[in-house]
């Protein structure tokens, strides 16, 4: 059969920001992260990132296997991970390292780990904070090929992996979904993959006539088109995100709602306050940018956030003026993008009765970010005609 390497799992790089307190960085430890899969292949190459990052890190041991449960490994299933022939490596600086192609049958929503040790610093640098996925941190020492290893710590982030390769069918395509936290899946279940882009993998897989095609989420929690902070700025992180991973054939775009909230909170000041035109502007760039590319793009409206972050101090998330500003983008969006689809998240999530907020059975407490049921509900808003 005629193959092709094509991107079945991704998680973006993003910097760290020191609000989020994430971990310094792991000291002589062994480090476990989980991804599921989306599409089937022969064999997988492992992509790390130290993109963010500002010194080298060593990696002096790594494997891959199918994962169990909490943290452990399917008995026999593991494989080491090799770098130009070599069982270590460095990723340097801004850069990111992949392993040399390894030998293994990879089913569709296949669980995969990947183990990585390094005996002096790893610090954290690079990481991809909200993944809803639990990895493992070990006690220190070489755990890369143990079936079941001391655990120190666990934290719902991921580190160095940033992508997982299959060897697929020469037909085997992607589809990107880019956007913020609402697209990373943020307030939904930990371990369950049950962010939207996860469903409309599985809907994908049910549905007859699409080959493999390949779901890849490629959302950053707290993500603006305009403003850097919580990731590179939508504009910027565009080429390393979408158009650099081959085989990429559609895009479906949800982002802009942080560029409205974030002013005048205690995220963001006024100096990044922005116009509909604004955001407009940018996703039009965003469409140009792929279609030179011959990538279809589907534009997603924006969900609606009334009493948004109740808990958070300085308050001023919904405001009747930027209310208005989101509901300009998504007149914009439905009626001008000139998008090649457009996909009404909006109508879908809000409540009928009380349309500036999300329906209540769709709401993960926080009034922005969806539960398991409505990422279920916006994966389902998805035509899949428009990704045939």
């Amino acid at each position: 059969m005629d193959t092709r390497w094509i991107a079945s799992w991704t998680a973006a790089p993003m910097n760290v920001w020191g609000p989020d307190a994430p971990p310094s960085g792991f000291y002589g430890q062994t480090i476990r992260e989980i991804a599921r899969t989306s599409v089937a292949g022969s064999g997988v190459v492992v992509r790390f990132t130290n993109e963010h990052g500002t010194t080298p890190i060593h990696i002096e041991a790594a494997e891959i296997a199918r994962a169990g449960e909490a943290g452990r490994l399917e008995p026999l299933s593991t494989r080491p991970l090799t770098f130009g022939g070599s069982g270590s490596a460095i990723i340097h600086p801004g850069a990111p390292l992949l392993s040399d192609p390894v030998d293994m049958i990879v089913g569709p929503l296949a669980r995969l780990s990947v183990s990585y040790f390094s005996s002096g610093f790893i610090p954290v640098e690079t990481h991809h904070l909200e993944a809803q996925q639990t990895a493992y941190i070990s006690t220190p020492g070489n755990f890369v090929a143990a079936g079941e290893m001391i655990v120190q710590r666990t934290t719902t982030s991921h580190y160095l992996l940033s992508a997982i390769y299959t060897r697929a069918p020469r037909t085997a395509r992607a589809v990107v979904c880019f956007g913020d936290s609402i697209t990373d899946g943020y307030g939904s279940s930990i371990d369950a993959d049950r962010r939207w882009p996860d469903v409309l993998a599985e809907r994908l897989l049910a549905a007859r006539g699409f080959g493999s095609v390949a779901v890849l989420n490629q959302g950053i929690g707290g993500n603006r088109l305009i403003h850097s902070r919580r990731g590179a700025r939508a504009l910027e992180r565009f080429d390393r995100d979408v158009l650099s991973i081959d085989g990429v054939s559609h895009l479906i775009m949800l982002e802009g709602i942080n560029d409205i909230v974030w002013p005048n909170t205690a995220l963001a000041g006024p100096q990044e306050v922005v116009s509909a035109s604004d955001i407009i502007g940018a996703l039009q760039q965003i469409i140009a940018r792929a279609r030179l590319a011959g990538i279809r793009v589907m534009l997603g409206t924006i969900l609606p956030f009334e009493g948004a972050l109740p808990e958070f101090p300085r308050g001023g998330y919904y405001t009747g003026e930027k209310e208005r500003l989101r509901q300009a983008v998504n007149r914009f969006i439905r009626e001008d993008s000139r998008a090649d689809a457009v996909v009404d998240f909006d109508a879908v999530m809000r409540d009928p009765a009380h349309p500036v907020r999300l329906l209540g059975e769709y709401d993960s407490g926080d009034h922005i970010h969806p539960n398991d049921a409505g990422y279920r509900a916006m994966a389902g808003a998805v035509d899949l005609t428009f990704l045939g």
